[in-house]
């Protein structure tokens, strides 16, 4: 095993918590941003959030993958469309996003509250 996918996004809010209450403008803003990238127009929740996946893998950023795994998996990801989300990260950024899939799947299973459906 890698990690512990939930005991690592449970060991990150007391500094997130931290963040939020010093640099509060800030966060705001962030969240403001986020909350206008996912909003659903031309591309769903689900898409958006397989696509940041990607971006985490191929940036080798583990907290980004653990969110963004969470987050598609509770938007309805599949397994397939999952690896098919690695597979462009793997496309775009070549060996280290071979090793970060791995982080991206080990947590899929771990955040997963059942094996995601096929298909």
């Amino acid at each position: 095993m890698i990690m512990d996918w939930k005991d690592y996004m449970k060991s990150l809010a007391p500094q997130l918590k931290e963040l939020r209450g010093g640099a509060p403008d800030v966060m705001k803003g962030f969240s403001a941003i986020a909350q206008a990238a996912l909003k659903a127009n031309a591309l769903d929740v689900k898409t958006k959030e397989l696509i940041a996946t990607a971006i985490g893998v191929a940036i080798r950023c583990d907290a980004c993958i653990a969110y963004h795994v969470k987050a598609a998996l509770e938007a309805g990801a599949t397994r397939e469309e999952m690896m098919e989300t690695l597979g462009m990260a793997v496309y775009m950024g070549a060996g280290p996003s071979v090793m970060y899939s791995a982080h991206a799947i080990e947590a899929m299973g771990q955040l997963s509250e059942t094996e995601p459906a096929k298909g």
